[in-house]
């Protein structure tokens, strides 16, 4: 079980570490770390300055103190002068408590003083570093997008870009889809032209031959008319279904009225009708008899 257990974080780990890189930007971390120095750089110099105040702080109590010392020097003077030895004696015990407090301000001050010296040279140190660090986030993230680009622009030359690769697909979708169109247009072009496939509202392959060979028959007959008029003959008879029929000049019949026709000559003729037969004329009559 702790064997599993190990194995599962160990694939976890491995999981978060691969979404973590591929999520990471360097130059967003550059940046995040640069914005943290500046975060330090600014602790720092509150230090300083928070150092400095305390020093001058000490400052000016030691100033305080030392105006305190020579007063209560001043007031022990005056009241061993006026025969007041207790005064004096008091007023040089609190100069002793007072002098005291002055030495252990001067500690102080000293500690404040080496420790402002100590920040303040960090805080120029680290304000450089974090001049220097700038300058080479610029450059790196300068030569990593000069990189990123440079992969962008091999990917789009070599055709393995998934933007470039979906336009790619869809430009060779769209030839196929041409070519599919193109040859179906011949298709139809073909079976149209050999009449395996009618078009709605259009003429049949029977009218259409009948009508080729009516123009047909119709520019032979001009082209005979023309003839006989530069020979000065007159034109022959067109061909037509009766060889004794005069070619008539003019536009060609239409297929429906060839078929009209060609029923007619083939139709029997019709018999003359019968004439009614007269009764015979009554012979004249004789002359009567007695």
């Amino acid at each position: 079980m702790a064997g599993m257990w190990q194995r599962f974080k160990m694939i976890f780990k491995s999981k978060a570490n691969a979404a973590m890189d591929k999520a990471e930007n360097p130059a967003q971390t550059l940046d995040y770390s640069y914005e943290k120095q500046l975060e330090m750089l600014q602790k720092v110099r509150r230090g300083v300055a928070d150092v400095a105040t305390s020093r001058k702080r000490v400052e000016l109590q030691i100033a305080s103190l030392d105006k305190q010392l020579s007063k209560l020097d001043d007031q022990a003077r005056a009241a061993l002068a006026a025969g007041r030895e207790d005064l004096a004696r008091e007023a040089l015990i609190r100069k002793s408590a007072v002098g005291q407090q002055i030495n252990d301000l001067h500690v102080q001050l000293e500690q404040l003083t080496v420790q402002e010296q100590k920040l303040t040279v960090a805080s120029q140190q680290l304000q450089t570093k974090v001049e220097s660090f700038r300058t080479q986030k610029e450059t790196i993230k300068a030569t990593y997008s000069a990189a990123e680009a440079q992969v962008r622009i091999n990917e789009a030359f070599t055709g393995i870009s998934s933007e470039l690769g979906d336009v790619g697909l869809a430009i060779q979708r769209a030839e196929d889809r041409t070519a599919q169109m193109q040859a179906r247009a011949g298709a139809m072009e073909e079976l149209m032209a050999t009449g395996a496939l009618d078009v709605p509202g259009g003429k049949d392959s029977l009218t259409a031959e009948l009508e080729r060979l009516a123009a047909d028959n119709q520019v032979e007959s001009e082209l005979a008319a023309m003839r006989a008029q530069l020979d000065g003959s007159a034109p022959p008879a067109a061909v037509t279904g009766s060889s004794a029929a005069p070619a008539a000049v003019g536009p060609a019949p239409t297929p429906a009225e060839d078929v009209v026709d060609a029923q007619l000559a083939e139709a029997p003729e019709p018999a003359a009708p019968a004439q009614a037969e007269t009764p015979p004329a009554a012979p004249p009559a004789g002359p009567a008899t007695p």
